[in-house]
């Protein structure tokens, strides 16, 4: 156990360094772009407006309002460092991208007789996008024992070839590979050749790896062109016979729906719990212990008791948003100041009048902020909501996507979640200013 808990925090501390350094580039440009835009605002007349007349600002979360340059540079740095990291034609090269095209390497063996003889391997590297590569003519075979040998490998792959196979008496004891290009050799190392690498392995054989270069794989991040040309493909074409835009609006459906009905139920027992101390003690212990449940672990039950069908799926969205909705709302309620009720009351305010003029107007800034909360988690959880036998939705684009390692479309799928959950955020902030329009100045 103690080993797999050491295994486990070493791969925690590469994973702390990686992100460390990811984080440390987006913060250098960041910095960058910063002093650039301040030397450009400098020299500009600024405009004074309700911030702007503020003495103390530091810590007054209302004078702090998004500099929207900052937000586009940010973006275009993230798009920049994409490109750097996976060598898009986009920009210049930057990084080294991996080795494609043809080279070759001479080694030198030691027959059975003890003679000694060099043959050449031809090799051509092909990028992983071509499925029918050109093959190499076949190498002249020598006069000597040792003949020439042609090799077929993928970009950023590695491939063994048995050059015992092609000589005469290669599979006699007593031979062996000596050399590489001249350089003594032994079995289990591995050697520089001018485009990569060749490991002798314990059999003798030669294991060829061309360079990787710098960049990473599309495998794993595809670059913004490929994403781009596969999103017109999809928007064309749909995937397994489904629109992209029918996946969308699907998933957007059971979103909506879902955090609807969270709020529906949500707010309400949010201010009864906030109100009454009978039923806060009522709800409290179910609400706590219910809130740190992730969605995904409710699915079984979710099957069981609503079957496979959109029931199900709204469900476990309604779920995700419920508990933040009731938690917002109590938190909303506790926070009005006991000084405005007292001034209600004093001024002959009924119950109901407290509850529709004091209560819920100033309830409403926690509310909102909620809500953006359950939104936000209503959309990472349909993903997990997809999972439900879902046939269509984006969700379930992505989960089936990943099955056949497609990253593009993942991606894809992320980014339109990430748009679309950026859209419905953007119009909560303009409700809550139009309907919330003292926040931060009271």
């Amino acid at each position: 156990m103690w080993f797999e808990v050491f295994e486990a925090l070493v791969t925690s501390f590469w994973m702390v360094v990686g992100i460390t350094i990811i984080l440390g580039l987006f913060v250098l440009f960041s910095i960058a772009i910063s002093y650039l835009y301040r030397a450009y605002d400098a020299t500009k007349d600024k405009a004074r407006g309700y911030s702007s007349l503020k003495t103390v600002t530091f810590g007054d979360e209302s004078s702090v309002v998004a500099n929207r340059i900052a937000s586009i540079a940010a973006v275009a740095s993230i798009f920049l460092i994409w490109c750097i990291a996976t060598g898009s034609s986009l920009i210049p090269t930057v990084l080294a991208p991996p080795f494609t095209g043809d080279t070759q390497f001479e080694y030198t063996a030691r027959n059975a007789a003890g003679e000694e003889a060099s043959a050449t391997v031809f090799i051509r590297v092909y990028a992983s996008s071509n499925k029918s590569p050109e093959k190499l003519a076949n190498a002249a075979n020598g006069t000597s024992f040792a003949k020439d040998d042609v090799l077929l490998i993928p970009e950023r792959r590695s491939k063994i070839i048995k050059v015992q196979n092609n000589d005469e008496g290669g599979k006699e004891g007593g031979y062996e590979v000596i050399a590489i290009n001249g350089q003594p050799v032994l079995r289990e190392k591995v050697y520089p050749y001018s485009d990569g690498e060749i490991l002798v392995t314990k059999r003798g054989s030669l294991s060829v790896r061309p360079s990787t270069g710098r960049t990473m794989e599309s495998l794993y991040l595809p670059p913004p062109e490929k994403v781009w040309s596969t999103f017109k493909e999809l928007s064309v074409n749909g995937y397994q016979g489904v629109g992209l835009w029918e996946n969308v609006f699907w998933s957007l459906f059971r979103v909506v729906i879902g955090f609807a009905l969270g709020c529906l139920f949500g707010i309400p027992l949010g201010f009864a719990i906030g109100l009454n101390s009978w039923l806060r003690g009522w709800f409290d212990p179910i609400v706590e212990v219910m809130r740190p449940v992730p969605p995904l672990a409710l699915i079984p039950l979710v099957i069981i008791w609503f079957g496979i069908g959109e029931q199900g799926k709204i469900s476990l969205l309604f779920l995700a948003a419920l508990w933040i909705m009731i938690i917002a709302a109590r938190a909303g309620v506790s926070g009005v100041s006991i000084s405005k009720v007292h001034a209600a009351y004093s001024l002959g305010a009924s119950k109901r009048q407290l509850l529709t003029k004091v209560i819920l107007p100033n309830s409403l800034p926690e509310i909102f902020t909620g809500a953006r909360v359950a939104m936000g988690v209503c959309w990472g959880t349909v993903v997990a909501a997809e999972l439900v036998a879902a046939e269509k939705g984006a969700g379930k684009m992505i989960i089936a996507a990943s099955k056949f390692q497609l990253t593009d479309i993942v991606i894809i799928g992320i980014i339109i979640i990430g748009v679309i959950g950026l859209g419905i955020d953007v119009l909560m902030r303009m409700a809550e200013t139009k309907l919330v329009p003292w926040k931060g100045k009271g």
